[in-house]
């Protein structure tokens, strides 16, 4: 009988308390559908269903990330792919039109970007050369898969993905790639809540008004001034489409005001607007303390980011399928190392095949001390 290395039961305490975290977090947003539906003509089932699909889609994604990390982030990416082509033709549970203008984002747009990423992931966790290339390969053709579609935001959005992989080769210190991207979301979303508010100079609201379409810009407004009225528990979940009056004289209108912190807002008040972020912080946190390389886990979280970006100015999260990879990349990104993996844990400092490396820059050895026979 052997005792494990100290480091190891460190990082396992870590993600089991990082499950504990997101278990909790996950719990509260359901309560909280619950309670801002209760005494309204509406239900809470679309909400639940979301977070049932990321919780599912986590723990599918801890499960297969351990025993087949590559050739799970492999297929997840050819079927994220393949929906996001199918979308537009009706696919249950992720049909979206695809837009020509930059702000107008959906689910083909989401699952392209979820494909790209977990193409990067692949290729970061890879050890052979031309298998990297090839799944980097799949990313840039899924970029242009977007571009098929008329999808500008989709094909930017996977383009960013695949650059920030490259870059997360070279960098060893994820919490500032982490803390980078959390930032980049939170600017996105405040212009986005500036709009909706009307507080950015004219030129600069006039010069945005026209990607994001004046139909768009109205719903933020609807979703605002709903908040404004119902600041702690919001109008109910699912009753936005009820109340707005742009939506009534919106023709073949999805009853969505396309924005996840205002659709929030609206609907579950502030309460809500602060779990949905806590749940961005809870994944961010997760693959912060992640076992996995630092490329592998910048990446993760450089297509999170991206997929926060677009549910910020459309309807992203509003489709099962998107949930569901959201938490199936997460879950690939932060699962426990395979036993006699030659990668590192938090510090990302060995990478597939490498050598790790003491304070002094030489190979550490295993001392007797690492495993004491009882």
């Amino acid at each position: 009988m052997t005792i494990a290395p100290a480091g190891r039961g460190r990082t396992r305490e870590r993600g089991n308390a990082s499950d504990v975290a997101g278990a909790v977090i996950l719990a509260a947003c359901a309560i909280w559908s619950l309670i801002s539906a209760a005494g309204h003509e509406t239900g809470p089932e679309g909400v639940l269903l979301a977070l049932l699909a990321v919780a599912a889609g986590f723990a599918c994604g801890r499960i297969c990330g351990t025993l087949l990390p590559v050739a799970t982030a492999t297929v997840a990416a050819v079927g994220a792919l393949l929906m996001g082509l199918l979308s537009r033709h009706g696919m249950p549970g992720a049909t979206a039109t695809v837009d020509t203008a930059p702000g107008h984002t959906g689910a083909a747009a989401a699952l392209l970007v979820l494909a790209a990423g977990a193409a990067c992931c692949a290729a970061a966790a890879a050890r052979q050369a031309p298998l990297r290339f090839t799944l980097r390969l799949l990313a840039f053709g899924t970029a242009c898969a977007a571009l098929q579609l008329r999808s500008v935001a989709g094909f930017a959005a996977a383009l960013g993905v695949l650059l920030c992989s490259l870059a997360a080769a070279r960098m060893r210190q994820r919490l500032l790639g982490l803390a980078g991207l959390a930032l980049a979301t939170g600017l996105v979303v405040g212009m986005s809540w500036a709009v909706a508010a009307d507080t950015l100079p004219q030129g600069l609201m006039v010069s945005l008004e026209g990607p994001l379409t004046a139909n768009r810009v109205q719903l933020w407004q609807d979703a605002l001034e709903l908040a404004h009225e119902h600041p702690v528990l919001g109008v109910g979940p699912g009753r936005f489409a009820e109340l707005s009056p742009t939506v009534e004289q919106t023709v073949r209108s999805d009853g969505r005001p396309h924005s996840a912190p205002l659709q929030q807002a609206a609907e579950q008040g502030v309460v809500g607007v602060v779990l949905l972020g806590s749940a961005f912080g809870w994944l961010l946190y997760v693959l912060w303390r992640s076992p996995r390389t630092t490329a592998v886990v910048l990446t993760a979280g450089a297509a999170l980011a991206a997929l926060a970006v677009l549910a910020s100015v459309g309807n992203a999260l509003s489709f099962t399928p998107v949930t569901a990879g959201a938490g199936l990349l997460a879950g690939l990104a932060s699962a426990r190392r395979p036993i006699g993996d030659g990668t590192t844990g938090a510090d990302g400092a060995r990478g597939a095949g490498g050598t790790a490396h003491g304070p002094r820059g030489r190979a550490r050895r295993a001392r007797p001390t690492d495993r004491t026979p009882l």
